[in-house]
């Protein structure tokens, strides 16, 4: 149920910013938002995850220089029957982790070490199992994907003004200002969505993994 409401909200999502646009270049407009929507989704396909740990100054890791989270990783993986993923720690004392990667054969998992640091061996277990369960249920891709198209349809927003005037726009201002406004307000409330729907079920999956549900 889970996975099919996530596929509708994807579609309702594309569906948005290809109506966005229509109103603001007519059935031009859309065919162009179509071909960017492809080409910013083909580019975070491919890239998505070396553009996050990049950004956050990750630097990976393995059993000789973290011991602990590398072995909590490496048991989670193979209880999950997922590859072992390339394990990254970030150093910022703002406790976090997160997973990245286009699908499990060539995923990540990264931890600051403000988290390292507070949380207890079984604590830091369960985080990891959350993350691991993203990874089997290639949720990484589906929410770069997601902020993704959101991404694209508030920069179209912002692009509206100029699009405004063209004699292709089937509702001439009114839909220039229903574009500037509703649709980043719409895709928000879209993509808040779907990652309330994964997060939900990668509480459930990271139980399952770690075997300690509380």
């Amino acid at each position: 149920m889970g996975t099919l409401r996530t596929g509708l909200l994807l579609a309702g999502l594309t569906a948005l910013f290809l109506a966005a646009g229509y109103l603001l270049g007519g059935e031009a407009g859309m065919v162009i938002a179509l071909v960017v929507a492809l080409g910013t989704n083909a580019f975070a396909y491919w890239n998505s995850d070396k553009i996050v740990l990049r950004m956050y100054g990750a630097r990976e890791v393995d059993a000789g220089s973290a011991p602990a989270l590398y072995g909590i990783v490496r048991q989670f993986a193979h209880r999950a029957e997922l590859p072992m993923p390339r394990v990254y720690v970030i150093d910022t004392p703002q406790p976090n982790a997160f997973a990245t990667g286009r699908n499990p054969q060539n995923a990540a998992v990264a931890a600051t070490t403000g988290l390292l640091d507070r949380l207890s061996h079984e604590e830091v277990a369960g985080v990891m199992a959350h993350e691991l369960a993203h990874v089997k249920n290639r949720d990484t891709l589906i929410m770069t994907v997601t902020a993704t198209i959101a991404g694209a349809l508030s920069m179209l927003a912002n692009f509206a003004l100029f699009f405004g005037g063209s004699r292709n726009n089937p509702l001439g201002l009114v839909g220039t200002i229903l574009v500037m406004v509703l649709a980043p307000l719409a895709a928000m409330v879209v993509q808040m969505a779907i990652s309330r729907t994964r997060e939900y079920a990668a509480d459930r999956g990271g139980a399952e993994i770690c075997g300690q549900p509380l």
